[in-house]
């Protein structure tokens, strides 16, 4: 049988093949992802190949509801071999989906099997992985893929043991850092509110009353991470909020909101503004970037939302993401002298063109691409999405400035993405060559750009002169 992933796969050209041999050895800065640090410190060692690739994966989840798999099969407690089975009966009628390209690379990547799965020899692949798990813990896994740099997503309300516990331990040479997460202290309108605040007061033992506490709180939490190690925050907003005269109604918002009086949308986007402006000050002043995605919306399907929770496999694009407000929420913190170091990501793709002219609305001397759109997300990240971002964002920005892939995932067996971008990366700039659109003499500022966003840009965007810890080692 011929093997599914080739050394040129993707690969159209000779420029992008040497452009390609050039990037693809290079460690992995994974800035922002799902994984858990429990699970890297404690070496997690995984039963079963459906746990480790199956499990906690709604990318997969959602392809298989797609195609009437019963939900027993994926989320259920059918046994591992039959979930296994399942996805693999699912698999080879998905020609065009990126799952398609991303299974067979994770396949290949740690278990060396390079056939295509199909339901005929799915009891064979996992017997082998099965076979192999042992071998591959966590820590392995992240070794095998060159990760230098694991950013976790966290809650304020996190103690970081686990991040502490890494950084104790020292055995590992991938350094696993926090990123402040303070969605729940935002979005003032989810019902769980009121009571996530007063979790927040409890922890760091001031009663919150009013905005004045609140942005105390959530600096006190904020120090607290950056103390262990973090220097990136993330926030997911539904859409861009912005209130011109914030100011009049933030406070009086939040003090309705936890006497349990309703409050207008004008309310609701006035508090999120003003913190989200606060934050950005704090940001800033700490040298952290700020990563911002939006155009999501969560949880449509109610039945299912009941059953599972959150994160599940159901959420969709959202196509007013309210992204013109965006150069004004900007602005404020620009004109406040505190815009920090920003990443933005919108899941609506018509969004593509208008972040990138906001790219180069705000600058800073010495940081390239100070505000830019992070890697194509979620619902984008696949073949073609990664290619309309690129493009687009080569049109409205030098590309030079792009800070490149990330995993966005929960998955350890999720890094062979990075591999997937980087071959899309070279090909799209390879093939400017063999077009006639880049002279094919100057080829090696195409690799050095191709390094540059692969590995340098992000480095230096979230680390600056820092080292890496696998250099320092």
């Amino acid at each position: 049988m011929n093997k599914m992933i080739t050394a040129n796969f993707l690969l159209e050209t000779a420029p992008a093949q040497k452009i390609y041999k050039e990037i693809k050895n290079l460690p992995i800065i994974d800035y922002h992802c799902h994984i858990d640090a429990k699970e890297i410190y404690e070496n997690k060692v995984f039963d079963t190949v459906t746990q480790i690739w199956l499990g906690g994966d709604h990318y997969k989840w959602r392809a298989m509801r797609n195609m009437g798999v019963d939900e027993r099969l994926i989320t259920g407690d059918a046994p591992d071999f039959d979930k296994f089975y399942a996805y693999a009966s699912v698999i080879p009628y998905m020609a065009g989906h990126p799952l398609f390209h991303f299974s067979h690379l994770e396949l290949d990547k740690y278990f060396g099997i390079s056939d295509p799965l199909t339901p005929k020899n799915a009891q064979a692949v996992y017997d082998k992985a099965n076979k192999m798990l042992p071998k591959l813990p966590a820590r392995k896994i992240i070794e095998m893929s060159g990760v230098e740099v694991i950013i976790t997503t966290n809650d304020p309300l996190e103690d970081l043991q686990y991040h502490k516990l890494l950084t104790e331990d020292g055995s590992l040479c991938t350094k696993v850092l926090p990123a402040f997460r303070p969605d729940k202290a935002i979005n003032i309108e989810n019902p769980c509110f009121s009571e996530y605040i007063s979790k927040l007061s409890k922890l760091t033992n001031r009663s919150i009353t009013s905005l004045a506490d609140l942005k105390h709180a959530l600096k006190e939490r904020l120090l607290f991470f950056i103390e262990n190690g973090a220097r990136a925050s993330d926030h997911g907003i539904t859409y861009v909020p912005y209130v011109k005269n914030y100011k009049l109604f933030a406070d009086e918002a939040l003090k309705k909101t936890l006497k349990g009086i309703p409050i207008s949308d004008l309310e609701a986007d006035s508090y999120k503004t003003s913190v989200l402006v606060y934050l950005a000050e704090l940001y800033a002043a700490n040298n952290m970037v700020m990563e911002l995605h939006f155009g999501c919306t969560r949880n449509p399907n109610s039945v299912m939302y009941q059953k599972l929770g959150a994160d599940t496999g159901f959420d969709t694009i959202r196509r007013d993401s309210s992204v013109d407000n965006l150069p004004f929420l900007l602005d404020e913190m620009n004109k406040r002298g505190s815009l920090p170091k920003t990443i933005l990501y919108s899941l609506e793709p018509g969004d593509d063109n208008v972040i990138g002219t906001i790219m180069g609305s705000f600058h800073e001397k010495g940081i390239k691409g100070k505000v830019q759109q992070g890697s194509a997300w979620w619902f984008n990240d696949n073949k073609p999405g990664m290619e309309k971002q690129i493009g687009v964002y080569a049109t409205q920005s030098p590309l030079d400035t792009f800070i490149g892939m990330l995993t966005d995932s929960r998955s350890f067996l999720s890094y062979p993405r990075h591999d997937y971008f980087r071959r899309i990366l070279s090909n799209f700039l390879g093939n400017l060559i063999t077009k006639g659109e880049y002279p094919a003499q100057n080829i090696d500022y195409l690799i050095e750009t191709a390094k540059n966003i692969a590995y340098n840009n992000v480095k230096q965007f979230i680390f600056g002169s820092e080292k890496a810890e696998t250099e320092e080692k």
